[in-house]
């Protein structure tokens, strides 16, 4: 029998994060974190609730999972997220050791493959999975604030 859990079912997941985050007049962004198949940490961002420029959805999804798991390491977890990761989320996950991350749209003025910023050796990026509907949402939020 075929998986039905596939990267875009969670990356599906992660847009709805995204649309939260959107209604609450944040940057649309959601992550999730998996492991086994199983979610978890779910989060959007939380910049302008938590007044935190560093509360981007990455970051909470890290600190959450690590959580969870009760270690600071993400080995055989997959981050989804629906924009490239900056180059400070970058940095964060490089030191998480994620095993994987499955990211939606590209970000072509500060995603972390413009910076030039490293991963950890052993982390697999997928990119462009669901990316037309992560960057869609992303030019909605933005045609609603320079109105």
């Amino acid at each position: 029998m075929e998986n039905p859990l596939t990267d875009e079912y969670f990356m599906k997941k992660a847009l709805q994060e995204a649309e939260i985050a959107f209604e609450k007049g944040e940057v649309p962004v959601g992550a999730l974190i998996v492991v086994d198949n199983k979610i978890i940490a779910r989060t959007h961002n939380l910049t302008e609730l938590l007044h935190d420029v560093t509360a981007h959805a990455e970051m909470q999804a890290i600190t959450s999972a690590a959580n969870y798991i009760g270690g600071k390491y993400l080995k055989n977890c997959t981050l989804y997220v629906t924009l490239e990761p900056c180059q400070m989320c970058a940095g964060a996950l490089y030191w998480s050791q994620i095993s994987k991350i499955v990211f939606g749209a590209r970000d072509d003025q500060r995603g972390f493959m413009k910076m030039g910023t490293q991963l950890h050796p052993k982390t697999e990026v997928i990119s462009g999975v669901l990316a037309q509907e992560a960057s869609d949402l992303m030019v909605r939020f933005f045609a609603l604030k320079r109105k």
